[in-house]
């Protein structure tokens, strides 16, 4: 019997919310986990495919995506995240509480890229009157 995407979200509500600082909200239609500093965690439908994406940084997403499980999260792989598909394999609880875990962590410590200084502005005329 195939999991639902309802009992999938239980499970990643479960884990998640259990995680210092989370709180659920919709991101572009689909339940996603954060912390103050940026989402970490998204249970979405791609093609067809419902799938859990996480943040593992790009140094391992390689590893990853040797697993025909995982796939290039849409969008935001470019920045580390990869998206395990949930009906390839039996879900293993243990490993997805981990990768949330992870992305959690990645997503805690993740320092906020410094905006670049704005370029000086010429002083300001006064017109005469």
């Amino acid at each position: 019997m195939k999991v639902t995407e309802q009992q999938v979200l239980t499970r990643m509500r479960k884990i998640c919310l259990a995680l210092e600082g989370t709180e659920e909200k919709l991101s572009h239609g689909h339940p996603s986990f954060a912390t103050s500093k940026g989402i970490y965690a998204v249970l979405e439908e791609y093609r067809g495919e419902l799938s859990i994406c996480v943040k593992v940084g790009l140094g391992v997403q390689g590893a990853f995506l040797e697993d025909q499980r995982y796939y290039l999260t849409p969008y935001s792989g470019k920045h580390g995240w990869v998206s395990l598909k949930v009906h390839a394999a039996p879900l293993d609880w243990k490993e997805i509480a981990g990768l949330l875990a992870g992305s959690h962590q990645l997503a805690s410590t993740a320092a906020k890229k410094p905006k670049p200084p704005r370029a000086p502005q010429a002083p300001r005329r006064s017109s005469p009157l």
